[in-house]
């Protein structure tokens, strides 16, 4: 029995490895403008999350829901989750006050058209689907899984980074720069989130959250 452990152990880090790997590789495409790939990554990263925890049979170790009550009292998990919000605030006022219109435009270039209010419905759906599925590629796979091979905090760097460069789009490079910056450091936040909570579900509340009021000062 402990030889099997060991041997999914082995699996489950080599697997590991090579789904990041891919999330790198597929995100780094978005430095080509007409390249659509990037947004695979968060796929692949969901797909190797559940494969991961599979191989090395453990339960959920990162997706728990029976235990969000008690992820949310441990120390400054609440805190640090409410913290995107505040930083969000503070960098949507800075861009407008240093950019002016362009930093709006770009924000809601990137995000696509579907930010309008006759497709309000449509935005909740998206906003939620798409803050789980990245804080489940993100957070769950890539930070979860290879900061028990790597050391933490090169983990939190690099998987914040691939998270951030996944956000690049084209336009004015200084408003490009201060916007992919945000999300590095969102994405910072979003991971010592889900480190101190070790659930994802908890930083996806965060996510969700900060997305939701980043929309509401654009749209208002």
């Amino acid at each position: 029995m402990k030889n099997e452990q060991v041997h999914n152990d082995k699996k489950s880090v080599v697997l590991t490895v090579i789904g990041a790997a891919i999330m790198i590789l597929l995100t780094i495409t978005k430095v080509v403008p007409s390249s659509k790939i990037a947004g695979i990554s968060v796929f692949v990263g969901i797909a190797f999350f559940f494969i991961t925890e599979m191989v090395s049979k453990t339960e959920r170790t990162g997706l728990r829901f029976n235990t969000i009550p008690a992820d949310l009292k441990k120390r400054g998990v609440i805190l640090w989750a409410l913290m995107p919000v505040v930083i969000c605030i503070l960098t949507g006022i800075a861009g407008n006050l240093i950019f002016h219109e362009e930093y709006k435009a770009h924000i809601l270039g990137r995000a696509g058209d579907i930010l309008t209010f006759d497709k309000i419905a449509l935005l909740i759906v998206e906003v939620v689907i798409a803050g789980f599925g990245e804080e489940i590629a993100y957070r769950g796979f890539f930070f979860g899984k290879t900061s028990k091979i790597f050391p933490v905090c090169l983990c939190a760097v690099v998987s914040s980074l691939t998270f951030a460069a996944g956000h690049i789009s084209e336009g004015n490079i200084a408003v490009v720069i201060y916007d992919v910056a945000c999300v590095f450091i969102d994405s910072l936040i979003y991971t010592a989130v889900y480190y101190k909570s070790g659930n994802c579900l908890i930083s996806t509340f965060s996510h969700i959250l900060a997305n939701s009021v980043s929309i509401v000062m654009l749209l208002f």
